[in-house]
């Protein structure tokens, strides 16, 4: 008999609203994650007091603890001061950086991990994947995804408006992802998930074409609702592919080369993504790309990410090594360090076009990118 379906690990929960951190008791009961309520709760030093004031006299059987740090040091601290007690649970409350050392604590201690992002400004909300750094920069490692996420947008609302631009950059990326992926298996054979690509596609396509701004509710939600898809995306997948390709090698360069003046993720990968949509000389996509960056006040060159043209023509040079054996257009193109430099002149020559064809239109939020 033919296989009919296939399992995929999804979360149990995705609660995307606001005030959906009160709930988080009853979620915890009322999915048998823990009857008992007896959780770790990790928290970051900036959302830590809000979340425990907000749980006074509720949870009596959480304990808390404080992560310094998205560091493998830290990770494994987090996992020491928690393997001394029985829990039913972790729960992770806070950024990118909570949430990738709790996801890692979870999997080293066989606990099911609860996600509760206080920031939109990547999609490792709901991945599999926890991006820590260790003493040779930074490395992902693999971990099962959270089984329940939250996002409460009244958090969301105290977060770094910057942040929320990067989660845009991030979930933008994935179609770029995506064209590097469908590339090698046209031309090398790799093989392809087509349920991963119509998920992180969707996600994509969802924000790029939202005419909301990160001042709205519902647009808030879409990009959240779409950063949790690009992560289940992955965990179909079983592997990074369906959001990380030439726009992430960039992104990965610029961390390993210039650790010191690294940005947000997002604003790195969303600049990435338009370079390669560049490459591949698909100027329709290149537009799109580089119109959504510029209206949510996201880097469109690589001046806006304090990069002299010199400095992202080894940026770009570097990239294909920071994923070895993964096909992108960068490893496609066969660039050597001269013809980098013509293309990112000429990339950067094209990005000053379109911004200036719009008059350096101001984005909603005020900002000029001219």
């Amino acid at each position: 008999m033919p296989l009919l379906a296939r399992m995929i690990t999804a979360p149990l929960v995705v609660d995307v609203r606001r005030g959906a951190l009160a709930e988080l008791g009853t979620i915890l009961a009322d999915r048998r994650i823990s009857t008992s309520g007896r959780v770790a709760i990790a928290v970051g030093s900036t959302y830590g007091p809000t979340v425990q004031k907000a749980f006074e006299g509720g949870l009596a059987g959480a304990d808390w603890y404080s992560v310094e740090g998205g560091t493998i040091n830290a990770a494994v601290r987090l996992v020491e001061q928690v393997r001394t007690k029985r829990y039913d649970a972790i729960v992770g409350v806070g950024g990118g950086t909570v949430l990738d050392v709790t996801k890692f604590a979870a999997a080293r201690l066989g606990l099911p991990m609860v996600a509760v992002a206080t920031n939109l400004a990547h999609d490792g909300i709901a991945s599999p994947i926890s991006t820590l750094d260790n003493d040779a920069g930074r490395g992902s490692y693999g971990v099962p995804a959270p089984l329940a996420v939250l996002v409460d947008l009244d958090l969301i609302d105290q977060a770094p408006e910057r942040s929320i631009r990067s989660g845009i950059g991030e979930i933008l990326s994935n179609l770029s992802a995506i064209a590097d992926w469908e590339a090698a298996n046209r031309q090398h054979g790799e093989e392809i998930d087509g349920l991963a690509v119509s998920l992180a596609r969707t996600a994509a396509q969802a924000v790029l074409n939202h005419p909301g701004t990160v001042a709205d509710d519902d647009f808030l939600v879409t990009l959240a609702e779409g950063l949790v898809l690009s992560g289940i995306s992955m965990v179909v997948a079983g592997t990074s592919r369906p959001s990380s390709g030439a726009c992430h090698e960039i992104s990965h360069s610029i961390d390993l080369l210039h650790p010191q003046r690294r940005g947000y993720h997002g604003e790195q990968v969303g600049l990435g993504a338009a370079f390669a949509w560049f490459l591949r000389g698909d100027l329709d996509r290149f537009h799109a790309t580089v119109d959504c960056l510029q209206r949510h006040a996201l880097p469109v060159r690589p001046s806006d990410l304090g990069f002299t043209l010199e400095e992202f023509n080894g940026i770009v040079e570097y990239a294909p090594q920071t994923r070895p054996g993964r096909i992108t257009i960068l490893e496609e193109s066969g660039l050597t360090p001269s013809r980098i430099s013509e293309q990112v002149a000429a990339f950067n020559d094209h990005v000053q076009a379109r911004i200036s064809s719009s008059d350096g239109a101001v984005t909603p939020e005020g900002v000029v990118l001219d």
